[in-house]
């Protein structure tokens, strides 16, 4: 890595909510950020979150595609390391998986490509504790690092299997080119404060729950992490060595989402908020109507609870309490749209 005052990063998909925070962690470490874009009309987007002003050399931004090799070689030039964050995020299931899963795969590889081309030994993916959870083992047994996710399992969607196959896609290929530093964050669900309104699908869940708009909620469980945290784990992999070749599970406290309906009913009570446990019955006739509701239902009564040991030990950190993640999120929800 290059003296970290004129390091240069290439920063893939860096509209995301993630994302965003990661370039501003980044910046405020000292390092230059080229962020890649698929549509230029972003940039201003994002410089307005960051609160860049143009011109501003520190952030610079390139038109990328998942699905093009245009403009990838030239956008490694004078690159010290690449985040790839960039990745197909639905809200429902797609009719055909393939149409998700491919451009996961083949956008995953392509950035690796062409960082190896280039000569970038560094490289932070972002994947996801899907990639690991979805699996038979014995109750009671927490998922980590090595463990990986079976995509014929009942319960890996289309969007489970994405995550999963770009994942092994990436560790294959940092096999067959051993100078290849690579370190995969794993994140569970993000909450936390976003730098704009402009945070996509990863608030959903809050968004859904505060807006009132379902009768009752799924039991179905997620490990959580507030996007601080998430964004700390990538940068700081940059700057520890032991990190290379490690899966990071980027997870606190696993949660329910009854009890982020509770939680939430609890904190703004003249809310309309359901905390009551929707029948799987319900859920599969909501399920012809709601795709959303479609895509977890495989999920339901599935838990995964996830072991962050080796996590908080090569950070030496302690994750966010998922109370204090879950109403930053709420607080920002409501103050935005209500």
């Amino acid at each position: 890595m290059a003296d970290e005052k004129t390091g240069t990063i290439l920063l893939t998909g860096i509209t995301g909510f993630i994302a965003k925070r990661i370039a501003h962690d980044l910046l405020a470490r000292g390092y230059h950020v080229r962020g890649s874009l698929r549509s230029p009309g972003r940039a201003a987007e994002v410089r307005a979150a960051l609160n860049i002003k143009e011109g501003d050399p520190r952030l610079t931004f390139v038109e990328l595609d998942l699905s093009s090799d245009d403009g990838w070689s030239e956008a490694m030039v004078g690159v010290d390391a690449l985040i790839h964050t960039a990745s197909p995020f639905p809200m429902a299931m797609p009719k055909d998986e393939n149409d998700l899963i491919r451009p996961a795969v083949d956008g995953t590889l392509r950035a690796l490509r062409a960082a190896q081309e280039a000569g970038v030994k560094r490289i932070i993916l972002t994947s996801s504790v899907v990639a690991i959870m979805h699996a038979d083992r014995p109750a009671g047994t927490l998922a980590g690092p090595e463990d990986w996710t079976d995509i014929n399992h009942p319960t890996a969607s289309a969007y489970v299997k994405s995550k999963t196959l770009a994942e092994r896609a990436a560790w294959d290929f940092a096999k067959e080119h051993p100078e290849i530093a690579l370190t995969a964050v794993n994140p569970g669900l993000v909450v936390g404060e976003p730098l704009d309104a402009q945070y996509g699908t990863s608030l959903n869940v809050i968004e859904r729950i505060l807006l009132g708009g379902d009768p009752a909620v799924p039991e179905i469980g997620f490990p959580i992490v507030d996007v601080a945290d998430v964004s700390r784990l990538h940068v700081e992999a940059l700057e520890l060595p032991d990190t290379a070749g490690k899966r990071i599970v980027a997870a606190g406290d696993y949660v329910t989402m009854p009890q982020i309906s509770r939680l939430l009913k609890a904190e703004f009570p003249d809310r309309k908020i359901a905390t009551r446990i929707a029948p799987k019955l319900l859920l599969r006739l909501l399920g012809l109507f709601d795709p959303a509701i479609k895509m977890v239902l495989p999920q339901v009564g599935f838990f995964t609870p996830m072991n962050n040991e080796e996590t908080k030990a090569l950070y030496g950190m302690d994750f966010t309490p998922m109370k204090e993640a879950v109403l930053a999120s709420a607080r920002y929800v409501l103050a935005t749209k209500g």
